[in-house]
């Protein structure tokens, strides 16, 4: 009888473990916003034909090692695909990578590749970073057209998360900024799963530290834009910032 209990007990800890595993949402989600990487190019509209990257930014998560924009994962090839018309960033030989991170995770390292060139590596050591990221990179000497791939690399998963930003190299001066003013494209299409019926009443201003649930509507430099997720707001997201958050109405 004993036996039969336990037996019991343990098949009621495995099923449950089992639902908790499979309703747990991942935890790790980022891109590069500025300058712009191909996957928030697509989401702003300022490249089209890229299919469901316009609303996943933030996901282009793959196996660590890849050399490829996509990560090598069987989702968002488009990215690989460089007879597209990726616009070029004019920037000088030290350029600063701005993250926009949907989701925190435990962080290993952050790396930068031109080609099989190692621009720079940071070490987070197991640390989670916090809604945004920062850093500088040398170019290394690099001129003209280049894509820099960037990698971070998860510390207790076997994943990393990717971002390719094309670059032209001397095209420019100094470090790039984050956008500060909205796209003038915004995606003519929606995502089938969630298309609001009703625009909700505009909340008013964007304001950080703010929760705004989806479907929420603000406005910021006098243009209108629609919560995608929800989230609570801090300096650095704002909605032309990370098109994973806001789209323009």
């Amino acid at each position: 009888m004993r036996r039969k209990f336990v037996l019991a007990v343990l098949s009621a800890g495995a099923l449950a473990a089992s639902l908790f595993v499979a309703v747990t949402p991942a935890q790790a989600h980022g891109y590069i916003s500025s300058p712009p990487s191909r996957q928030a190019n697509c989401a702003s509209g300022a490249v089209s034909g890229c299919g469901d990257i316009v609303y996943e930014p933030q996901s282009v998560e793959a196996p660590k090692g890849s050399t490829q924009c996509n990560g090598g994962g069987s989702r968002f090839a488009v990215l690989n695909d460089n007879s597209k018309n990726w616009p070029a960033a004019s920037v000088g030989q030290t350029v600063t990578f701005n993250w926009v991170l949907t989701a925190r995770h435990s962080t290993s390292t952050w790396e930068y590749f031109i080609g099989g060139t190692l621009l720079a590596s940071f070490n987070d050591g197991g640390a989670q970073p916090g809604a945004t990221k920062q850093h500088t990179v040398s170019m290394r000497g690099f001129t003209g057209r280049q894509t820099v791939l960037a990698r971070w690399n998860i510390a207790d998963t076997t994943n990393a998360f990717y971002s390719c930003v094309d670059l032209n190299i001397g095209g420019g001066g100094g470090s790039t900024p984050p956008p500060t003013t909205p796209p003038t494209t915004p995606p003519t299409t929606r995502p089938p799963t969630t298309p609001p019926t009703t625009t909700p009443p505009a909340t008013g201003t964007w304001r950080a530290g703010t929760a705004y649930a989806v479907g929420s509507t603000v406005t910021y430099n006098g243009v209108t834009y629609r919560c995608r997720q929800a989230h609570t707001a801090i300096a650095g997201w704002e909605p032309p910032n990370v098109p994973a958050l806001w789209e323009r109405v």
